[in-house]
């Protein structure tokens, strides 16, 4: 309950307790005017209705997390950022910021030269360092390429779904960040200069931060807060701020300073690495299964992405032609007709094997926000709840797949990417359902017409989404299913082992809309059961949606 609500409920009280002593005392008047005190009482009342049902409609409505995007200029980063922005109706979008990584860096354009042991630089064979840049192209602006892109569809995307920002607000939030050097965090730079205004401000909600490459900005954005506050007494209060506030969504630690810098100074930032969800990044067509090798195909990639459109032009497949920095001894993907041995004898750094030309290439830094749709499993509420980008394990000190690895051939390289598939066997298998959703947004972006394209289906639990229940209980559930397009709607129950109850619940009809289950008699009380209903249309391509239910078991 709000402030003003409260507020509310003294004045009403107040009122209440007067009418009813001025009824014992008998000073209401004769005449039909009523006293303005009662008018008064009468105002309030209504105000409270209006209010409740205001707070009842914005409970119903979804909520769009507040997030900022820092990217390196990596082939995957680029191809990341166009399905992010195609989800863009679903978030806040407060920062769109370049920055570097152990992969990617600008220089000073002073002629300074930059090393530091074990980047890739030194590996593979190589001894190209201290250099004055690497693998960053003059005048790098990926990212307005994408968001120049997205305004060129903008006004289809608004056909199918009104809440897509205008081209202007993104480009608004486009900020270069602490680009020079990898891991330096020396100095404030606009990018750094964005998150610690975003950080500090007094807006209502959750401030999610992706990492796709280095955390250098977002560590300097810190570093400034630190050196700003912490020698006055409003230190403790601003870190408390800051530790209820900020969601670090990294894709590993890729220039280090989260570990010399972010963990050491604030221990408690909540720092969710996902893990185990779909595998969007490199070589996700290495020992993929049967069922999601379907949507990595040259076909289906050609049928659903590289066709639509401004921004399917600009997604990165095998064998396009494309470089992100000419002359990029490392990114030999847009090269076709050659074998690994005649790329690597013309210099290029082959760390996994080529794939049929116009296949998919990579999304790596994906799971970073997949999380954060609001697709119904409301994935963002917490890191352990698990979504279309997997979910944080117990442990906060994973650092995700990296290639700091100490055998680089390319069978280990091979190895370590295919592995990224076998990890996901005990998670529910999104992939199918992601990429369908990506294709289904791809053809928004190019269809004018609302009747051209289909649409998500629309599921809803009757009732809270958060209940208690007793052991034993038997507990019936009800939702109602719809679609926008006249579309046959399919659904099913399913319980996400995401709760802190072990065991299986039983569902007693799960492809029905109204269905019964038990609570478990050996459950303890204090634990969860996390149920999903989904929902699948037949339109093309099929889409789906969730709502998830999360049951707290009572006590006896």
């Amino acid at each position: 309950m709000t402030d003003a609500v409260r507020y509310l409920f003294f004045i009403l009280s107040f009122f209440h307790n007067s009418f009813r002593l001025q009824n014992k005392k008998r000073m209401l008047t004769s005449t039909n005017v009523l006293p303005a005190w009662v008018r008064l009482y009468a105002t309030a009342l209504i105000t409270l209705c209006v209010v409740l049902n205001s707070h009842a409609q914005n409970a119903d409505k979804p909520v769009r997390p507040r997030i900022v995007i820092t990217a390196d200029p990596e082939l995957d980063d680029n191809n990341s950022l166009i399905r992010f922005l195609l989800y863009s109706n679903e978030v806040n979008i407060e920062g769109l910021i370049y920055a570097s990584s152990g992969y990617h860096w600008k220089g000073d354009s002073k002629g300074t030269k930059w090393f530091v042991p074990g980047r890739e630089y030194a590996r593979f064979g190589l001894d190209t360092c201290p250099c004055e840049s690497w693998r960053w192209a003059k005048d790098e602006r990926f990212i307005h390429n994408v968001v120049e892109a997205y305004a060129k569809v903008y006004p289809n995307l608004k056909v199918h779904n009104p809440n897509y920002p205008a081209p202007g607000e993104l480009m608004s939030k486009i900020r270069y960040g602490n680009i020079e050097f990898d891991g330096d965090i020396s100095k404030n730079s606009p990018g750094s200069d964005l998150i610690k205004s975003l950080i500090l401000d007094d807006k209502p909600g959750q401030l999610f931060i992706t990492a796709w490459g280095g955390m250098s900005t977002i560590a300097r954005a810190l570093k400034s807060i630190q050196e700003q506050y912490e020698n006055t007494t409003e230190w403790e209060a601003i870190k408390k701020k800051i530790y209820r506030k900020l969601v670090l969504l990294p894709s590993g630690d890729q220039d280090d300073t989260y570990a010399k810098y972010i963990k050491p100074n604030w221990p408690d930032i909540d720092y969710r690495q996902f893990t185990g969800g779909p595998n969007y990044g490199y070589g996700a067509q290495l020992r993929a299964k049967q069922e999601d090798s379907a949507y990595l195909t040259a076909a289906w990639m050609q049928e659903n992405i590289t066709s639509r459109g401004p921004l399917g032009a600009l997604y990165r497949v095998w064998g396009d032609g494309k470089q992100m920095v000419k002359g990029d001894k490392m990114d030999y993907f847009g090269l076709t007709g050659y074998t690994d041995k005649e790329l690597r004898k013309m210099g290029y750094v082959v760390w996994m094997p080529t794939q049929q030309k116009g296949s998919w290439l990579g999304e790596g830094d994906d799971f970073t926000y997949m999380n954060m749709l609001g697709n119904g499993l409301r994935a963002w509420e917490a890191s352990y709840y698990g979504g279309w980008g997997g979910r944080q394990e117990a442990s906060r000190d994973t650092a995700g797949f990296s290639f700091q690895m100490s055998d680089t051939s390319q069978q280990a390289m091979a190895s370590a990417l295919g592995s990224m598939n076998r990890r996901t066997n005990t998670y529910p298998d999104f992939f199918p359902a992601a990429q369908q959703d990506f294709a289904a947004r791809l053809k928004w972006s190019v269809t004018p017409a609302y009747s051209g394209a289909n649409h998500h289906p629309v599921v809803t639990i009757e009732g809270p989404l958060s209940i208690m229940a007793s052991v034993g209980e038997k507990i019936r559930l009800n939702a109602v299913a719809s679609d926008p397009d006249g579309n046959t709607v399919s659904v099913k129950w399913w319980q996400f082992q995401s709760g802190s109850y072990p065991g299986k619940v039983g569902v007693s009809n799960p492809s029905a809309l109204q269905t019964v289950i038990n609570i478990p008699k050996d459950a303890v009380a204090g634990q969860t059961i996390h149920l999903i209903i989904e929902a699948t249309d037949n339109g093309t391509p099929a889409l789906t949606a969730y709502q998830r239910m999360v049951i707290t078991v009572k006590g006896r």
